[in-house]
């Protein structure tokens, strides 16, 4: 026998019984799976004691420990005299206003594919029906429900499925059978809802609202019918969920899983209780490290959320008062449409392989990553001025190097295997397992484009008046995420939708479920799954921000050559100055062209837009943009040119020529 198998489970101490439960992974609430999962833990602790990926998740468990006491001593010393009645009457505020906030006027379903890879696998080989396999190479993408009644589930290392049943059968994934699938299920799906919210390659969000009054049905027909539509089209079968917000909705899904659908009644009250008991990790928005927190404190339940209500208000920036608040409440955004290329905060690829050493092998990987995330950059329209390399070692740590940059980056493969190489080379030697680059402080190249146009077309059009909507400030989303931890992720509605860390800890989850194990396939990771399947239109954000402090990996010994050019993934980005004052802001105009607000008189705005437009730019916004003007209006224009900036300015100025600045100064727009 191997030693991992020879030794015996932790012993039953609070600190193994936390490590018993990150051990048996993310996926243990999946429907199918045995309520008391006890001896499946014992089961995976024994299979997987004495490996590396074990070692890992007991120093994550321990670290989790630590932050965990940190926060205790941080709730101890913030709650020493406290009026804890004062502090509850302010927060019974804030609950009156979110509870003003409760909209019951959409209907709302979730839909969710059941075990969608498993059951596309028995479309092709129905002899699978009655036997438990699983679906994936070295980790089991999806588990089919008589697997899971052995405690096999997505996300496990397929040596640890195999353990739990060794009558397992373990199939390739086919990922031209999914994405074919996926695209017929989207169908059906929008004909009730064209505007539906895609949430993955299996499971979406629809408004069935006007659906429902224009066919005279019932929510529950709506979606039984459309549940229908899906068996009878493509054999396959759907579990859906009905309630006001798509955070209920969610829940509600997995009530009757599988082939079933769930209706919570539109009533507050009704709504309430159902949440009171509710386990606190069945809110989407809650991850398996932000149970263990809220855990700490005492709250394991919706309903002990209000109980704890005070602790939360003065652990804030920790917890995330308004989300849990609203979870308590079952409250959410009920805004369905599709996903918007603006909530893109990163973009990156990875590739994960059996461990080398070789560096020539391992710059190699490197290559194929940068090829791979040029193009994703070039067919999806995006550039950054960040650039990160991840890397896991052998040993599963994972580890982060970036270097930013005053201007945006190139696309092409050879700078970002050049930028990654860098970063990479004072860090070798090293035995990797996984290497990845990914780009932040996005600009949306296809926006600019397009924003350029209008400004063009828009400058040779009449001005417009001041209570003109073009005079409203916009909002600048090509960098957000900078200050984490700081601002809750909103809705499109406003509402909360998770707690904080709950972004980074999936990410990262997504991420290392590619190697829990001592083999991975090198030709088909779920990497690649994840690029050709999964719709980028979807409910959350693919990206993360960087990790909370107190939440970073251990960090690995790196050269001074490379703190050089380098920064660990637990250090925050820094701010840009702005420049100004914040107290007394000054005026700002907006160029027309470029669309930037600047911080200037008429004056500056004449020379900034003489930098913007080249004559060659005029003559093409002439011939597409103007129409036959009146004589009035080319007297107006012969009358009012372009101020030509006096030889002095220019002179002056053009030492910023190529940032396009002059004498001006820019503030971030929002």
């Amino acid at each position: 026998m191997s030693p991992e198998k020879n030794v015996n489970p932790p012993t039953s101490t609070p600190d193994s019984d936390s490590l018993l439960r990150r051990l048996a992974g993310p996926s243990v609430n999946k429907a199918g799976l045995a309520k008391d999962q006890t001896e499946i833990n014992r089961i995976i602790a024994e299979v997987s004691k004495g490996s590396k990926f074990y070692e890992n998740e007991k120093r994550k468990d321990k670290d989790l420990t630590q932050r965990i006491e940190r926060i205790l001593r941080l709730r101890d010393e913030v709650t020493k005299g406290i009026d804890f009645n004062k502090v509850e009457q302010g927060v019974d505020k804030l609950v009156a206003q979110l509870e003003a906030k409760r909209d019951l006027s959409q209907t709302i379903v979730h839909v969710d594919m059941d075990a969608f890879f498993a059951n596309v696998e028995m479309l092709h080989n129905p002899a699978l029906a009655t036997k438990p396999f699983a679906v994936g190479g070295g980790v089991v993408s999806t588990a089919s429900y008589e697997a899971r009644k052995f405690g096999v589930r997505s996300g496990m290392a397929t040596f640890v499925a195999k353990r739990l049943c060794s009558e397992l059968i373990v199939l390739r994934s086919h990922y031209e059978w999914y994405s074919e699938m996926s695209a017929k299920v989207m169908a059906i799906f929008r004909r009730y809802d064209p505007t539906m919210c895609v949430a993955g390659c299996d499971e979406g969000y629809l408004n069935i609202t006007r659906y429902c009054e224009e066919h005279s049905l019932r929510p529950e027909d709506c979606v039984m019918q459309m549940r229908q539509a899906v068996h009878t089209e493509t054999k396959l079968t759907v579990s859906a969920g009905i309630a006001p917000n798509k955070m209920l909705a969610k829940i509600c899904s997995d009530k009757n899983k599988p082939n079933g659908q769930f209706k919570l009644e539109f009533e507050p009250d009704a709504i309430k209780a159902f949440m009171h008991d509710l386990s606190i990790r069945k809110v989407p928005g809650v991850g398996r490290v932000n149970e263990r927190l809220l855990e700490s404190i005492g709250i394991k339940t919706c309903g002990d959320v209000f109980t704890q209500r005070a602790v939360l208000s003065l652990l804030d920036k920790q917890f995330g008062l308004v989300f849990l608040l609203q979870a308590y409440l079952g409250i959410a955004s009920n805004i369905v449409e599709p996903g918007q290329r603006e909530e893109r905060k990163s973009i990156g690829a990875e590739r994960t392989f059996n461990a080398l050493s070789d560096p020539a092998k391992i710059y190699a990987k490197l290559e194929e990553v940068a090829a791979e995330l040029e193009q994703d950059m070039e067919e999806s329209g995006w550039t950054g001025k960040t650039i990160t390399l991840k890397y896991k070692l052998d040993t599963f740590q994972v580890f982060t190097r970036a270097k930013s940059f005053d201007r945006y980056i190139s696309t092409k493969k050879e700078n970002l295997f050049a930028i990654g190489q860098e970063l990479l080379k004072p860090e070798l030697p090293l035995t990797l397992r996984l290497i990845g680059l990914r780009v932040t402080k996005l600009k949306d190249l296809r926006a600019e484009a397009e924003s350029k146009a209008r400004g063009i077309k828009r400058f040779f059009e009449a001005a417009p008046t001041l209570n003109s909507p073009r005079k409203k400030r916009r909002i600048d989303q090509s960098n957000p995420g900078d200050d984490y931890g700081e601002q809750p992720r909103l809705s499109q509605d406003g509402f909360a939708t998770a707690m904080p860390g709950y972004d980074d800890e999936e990410a990262e989850e997504e991420a290392e479920r590619l190697a829990h194990n001592e083999e991975v396939d090198d030709d088909a990771t779920d990497t690649q799954m994840n690029r050709n399947v999964r719709s980028s239109s979807s409910i959350r954000p693919k990206s993360t921000s960087a990790l909370p402090s107190g939440n970073s990996p251990p960090s690995r010994p790196s050269s001074s050559k490379a703190a050089s050019v380098a920064t660990s993934r637990s250090v925050s980005p820094n701010k840009q100055n702005s420049g100004y004052d914040s107290e007394a802001p000054p005026s700002f105009l907006e160029c027309p062209i470029c669309g930037r607000l600047l911080e200037t008189d008429n004056q500056g705005l004449n020379e900034h837009i003489d930098f913007c437009l080249s004559k060659q730019a005029i003559k093409e916004a002439q011939t597409a943009s103007l129409k036959p003007a009146s004589k009035s209006e080319n007297k107006l224009v012969e009358k009012k040119p372009l101020r030509k900036p006096r030889p002095k300015e220019k002179e002056k100025g053009r030492s910023n020529a190529e940032n396009g600045e002059g004498l001006l100064r820019y503030r971030k727009k929002g």
